[in-house]
């Protein structure tokens, strides 16, 4: 299997760093020319938990990859939400009839992907490990979480199955036949993600303020109604249990907080402290995901005749902060506070 990796940074830098260690081929692809530079010149550092080291590896822009005129076999894509059409469309000169197309990414670009290329050259991926480009050429790497395979209609194929033994030399991938509800529980933790960059702390520190959880989870909650009306089960990874939070009626408020200390605590022994979201706004200054996370949930919550005035209210307050009209604060959160103390949930 000829891998290439588009979007060579935080995700994609991880897992081909441990693919090109392990023996396989692999070819990374990055817009940022200087990144792409480093790589071919001075090879790719990951600086991990437990161990730093670097790969050599081939890297090219989109350009150059197009230039090459090979075909691609299988693409791990691994760039942001935001920019998923304008990567595919910029290889879709090489890409064959059996090409395929992996989806290392928040949200549901899966949706995106399948109507560029098909849903049989499409495979769906939940991935919940940290890691943060920090420089060209270097990535901080959080440590082992989880990563799941599935296929858009739910079967186990032979291709889930070669792609999960490659993987092993990352870490425990697991093939599912729920890829959609691994995805919409990864929406729910990203509902809470996007939520603790309001404030210039770390994610566990946000989580273990007790006056501000139940806002946290009826934002949450808002997600994973959608989920719900779409019928879809949001499934639980590495501390986040959505079936601890919906349906509000059958919260048990005990057994949920002893599951978030757990998740803190997961989350302060994590190298990475602070959420990329974060990392978007306080060091990159850049756009973060959330007009291809959250803001489809709005829309396909009002379909279900579903207000969610605290996810609403969240992406207005990350927007100010993306444009500069605010800064992170502890106000903010009290804001979202207020927003749920309100008592407006649902039409």
């Amino acid at each position: 299997m000829d891998i290439t990796i588009i979007g060579a940074g935080a995700i994609g830098g991880v897992l081909g760093a441990y693919l090109v260690k392990d023996g396989k081929p692999v070819t990374f692809c990055d817009i940022a020319e200087e990144h792409v530079n480093k790589m071919n010149a001075e090879g790719l550092t990951i600086e991990g938990p437990d161990q730093t080291f670097t790969v050599k590896c081939s890297a090219y822009t989109p350009n150059e990859l197009i230039k090459r005129g090979k075909m691609l076999d299988t693409v791990f894509l691994c760039v942001k939400a935001q920019h998923t059409e304008e990567a595919i469309r910029s290889v879709l000169p090489i890409l064959s009839e059996n090409s395929k197309i992996i989806s290392f990414q928040n949200g549901l670009c899966e949706h995106v992907i399948s109507k560029i290329i098909g849903d049989e050259r499409t495979i769906g991926c939940f991935v919940n490990f940290s890691a943060d480009y920090l420089s060209p050429g270097r990535i901080l790497y959080g440590g082992v979480a989880s990563i799941y395979l599935g296929e858009l209609d739910g079967t186990i194929t032979k291709r889930l199955l070669d792609l999960q033994e490659i993987l092993t030399c990352w870490g425990p991938v697991e093939v599912t036949n729920n890829i959609w509800g691994y995805l919409w529980g990864k929406l729910s933790y990203a509902g809470l993600l996007f939520a603790t960059a309001l404030v210039d702390e770390t994610m566990a520190e946000v989580v273990r303020k007790q006056e501000f959880r139940p806002m946290l989870m009826e934002l949450c909650t808002e997600i994973l109604e959608v989920a719900a009306k779409e019928g879809i089960q949001p499934v639980g990874f590495d501390d986040w249990e959505p079936t601890y939070i919906y349906p509000r009626e059958t919260r048990d408020e005990l057994v949920l907080n002893a599951q978030l200390e757990k998740l803190a605590k997961r989350m302060a022994s994590n190298k990475k402290a602070k959420s990329g979201i974060w990392r978007d706004l306080a060091v990159r200054k850049r756009k973060t995901e959330i007009d291809f996370q959250l803001v489809p949930i709005i829309e396909i919550g009002a379909k279900h005749q579903i207000q969610m005035p605290v996810t609403r209210l969240l992406i207005s307050l990350i927007k100010d902060i993306e444009s500069g009209a605010a800064q992170m604060d502890w106000k903010n959160l009290s804001k979202l506070k207020e927003k749920y103390e309100s008592g407006e949930t649902v039409c």
